[in-house]
């Protein structure tokens, strides 16, 4: 029997669907007509306005930039560079100088600040004042380079800034203050110099070096061009506006945290390169025979004035005169650190004649200096000991105390050395050079030989000197 067909089937469609259909043809004809409004709008709408919206929007972006950046420039803060809550532990850490500021110290080299870094944010450096009495009166800062202080001058090129606890006239504390600076040239490839530098005492501002460190800055770095800022004068000896650096490093550690084998390369580019502002080549020296062929020896005392000299100058003088007189070939000289003469500006570098004993009235100076490798030298250690220590090729031979007439250790000794003048020991200074001169010449002719056999000459090349 055949199935009975479904009432519903051929059946009309329902109100309901017809009401579905027609609702999604108005809402497409709806939203057709909108779109073609909206792009007749937009077609008509004036180019202009689209700009203006641009122009507006970059003004109020540009307004918003300038106050943020107005706020920085308000927000640096400037410290006084000589923090007297470490007045007590002045050269510990952070030290007083920059108190906020901790040194990179990276594998034996010198502890330095360098700005901008990754340390400092990438903040640049900026100084205000230039009192050379009262270091809380001079301050420091650290800002972005687009926002500097109101009125700031920015200072282009490489700016050394040094701090010495001391003083940049003594030979020991200024070649101390340069050292570090030179290890840094030679850790960045010696790919920069200093555009200028600025010299702090306690955070007083200084204004030259010592004639014999001025002469070794400018034959390892060029001109020395000490900034006094002196065209920031306010009228009243004070500074009118901050001033900042396009690229600053500090060092005020001298030569503390630098390891030996981070040291001696440094010297010997100060030698090579002194050596070399003087015209005097490192094989030259040691083929140097006068007309017998014998080897000159180059003996130069290095006297001081003043306190912490020779109490009888001449009677020193005359005992290592007479020793010197004793070897053939010797020749003595004598110099004073503080005169800036000819003679003085090459001392341990470049006389008329080469040197190879070095006697200091001082403190230690020259011992791994610009004077040439395995030269002997005497020098004196304050401030309770002051011994003249012979060193051949390092090491030391001896040494000779001025007496104290108080126990060694007591520290009226100290008081004593730093102000007073020495006596001498004629035989311990007669003995001593005539070992040494001995030494000398045994080298000397050995170095003669091993150039006429063709041995080849060790020569320093750090940073291609």
């Amino acid at each position: 029997m055949a199935a009975k067909p479904s009432p519903e089937a051929g059946a009309r469609p329902s109100r309901k669907s017809r009401c579905s259909r027609k609702l999604s043809v108005y809402l497409l004809a709806i939203f057709v007509t909108v779109f073609i409004l909206f792009h007749i709008v937009v077609l008509r709408t004036p180019e202009s306005s689209s700009w203006d919206f641009i122009s507006t929007n970059y003004k109020n972006l540009r307004t918003v930039f300038l106050d943020c950046t107005s706020k920085l420039q308000e927000s640096v803060t400037f410290l006084p560079l000589k923090d007297l809550r470490y007045s007590s532990n002045p050269l510990q850490a952070h030290t007083w100088f920059m108190s906020s500021i901790f040194d990179t110290h990276e594998n034996g080299e010198p502890q330095y600040l360098e700005f901008p870094s990754a340390a400092s944010k990438d903040r640049v450096l900026c100084l205000k004042g230039k009192d050379v009495h009262d270091g809380t009166l001079n301050s420091y800062a650290l800002a972005w380079p687009d926002a500097l202080p109101p009125n700031a001058t920015l200072f282009t090129g490489l700016t050394f800034v040094s701090y010495n606890h001391y003083n940049y006239d003594n030979l020991w504390h200024g070649l101390s203050s340069v050292v570090p600076f030179v290890a840094w040239h030679i850790k960045n490839q010696c790919s920069a110099l200093p555009t200028r530098w600025i010299l702090y005492h306690w955070g007083e501002l200084r204004s030259t070096m010592g004639p014999w460190i001025t002469s070794l800055v400018n034959a390892t770095f060029g001109e020395l061009n000490i900034e006094k800022f002196e065209g920031f004068d306010d009228g009243n000896g004070k500074m009118s506006s901050p001033v900042c650096f396009e690229k600053a490093v500090v060092m005020r550690h001298a030569e503390a945290g630098m390891s030996g084998d981070k040291r001696l390369p440094v010297y010997d580019l100060v030698r090579c390169r002194a050596r070399a502002s003087c015209n005097m080549s490192s094989e030259g020296r040691l083929s140097d025979v006068d007309e017998k062929g014998i080897p000159v020896i180059g003996m130069t005392m290095l006297m001081r004035a003043g306190p912490r000299s020779f109490k009888n100058e001449s009677v020193v003088i005359g005992i290592f005169d007479r020793a010197c007189r004793k070897v053939e070939g010797c020749r003595l000289t004598v110099a004073y650190a503080s005169e800036t003469n000819e003679l003085n500006r090459h001392i341990g570098v470049s006389t008329r004649r080469p040197i190879d004993q070095h006697v200091p009235d001082g403190q230690k100076q020259q011992r791994h200096g610009i004077l040439p490798k395995g030269l002997a030298q005497a020098r004196r250690n304050w401030p309770i000991r002051l011994p003249l220590d012979g060193q051949v090729a390092g090491m030391k031979q001896a040494h000779w105390r001025h007496p104290c007439p108080y126990p060694e250790e007591d520290s009226r000794c100290m008081a004593i050395y730093k102000n007073a003048k020495i006596g001498y020991n004629e035989t311990y200074f007669s003995e001593w050079a005539a070992g040494v001169l001995s030494d000398v010449k045994l080298r000397k002719e050995q170095e003669i030989s091993n150039k006429t056999s063709g041995v080849p000459v060790s020569v320093s090349t750090s940073c291609g000197c």
